[in-house]
């Protein structure tokens, strides 16, 4: 699961600024992302997630860590073959085995299970 403190890192990293810079920028707190990286801090309201999304030009999921990264150029997109070898290393599996731990992901993805 992405934090809060990755999914702005990592949007930090991908335009070449610090997590201090884009606070400064913003004019929001500098301890911002040090509270957020410690747990101090777990979440932010809904102005500054948007001021952090319209900084970086992506959506407030994405800020949030709700929304995929887009792809890079040149990767090469997962299919259900690999999923299916990764979890079941060549086995045969059935459609409906498959379906099944999808409907799982689909239930640990809606109900923010997550393991500790």
């Amino acid at each position: 699961m992405c934090t809060l403190y990755e999914s702005i890192k990592s949007l930090c990293e991908q335009k070449g600024v610090t997590g201090g810079k884009m606070c400064v920028d913003l004019g929001l707190s500098k301890s911002l992302m040090t509270d957020l990286k410690s747990g101090r801090k777990t979440g932010i309201n809904v102005a500054t997630a948007q001021k952090i999304a319209d900084y970086f030009s992506v959506s407030v999921d994405r800020v949030l860590g709700k929304e995929k990264a887009p792809t890079q150029t040149g990767e090469r997109q997962v299919t259900d073959d690999d999923i299916k070898f990764a979890l079941f290393g060549g086995k045969p599996v059935t459609d409906d085995q498959f379906e099944e731990v999808k409907r799982f992901a689909r239930y640990v993805a809606d109900n923010d299970i997550h393991s500790t």
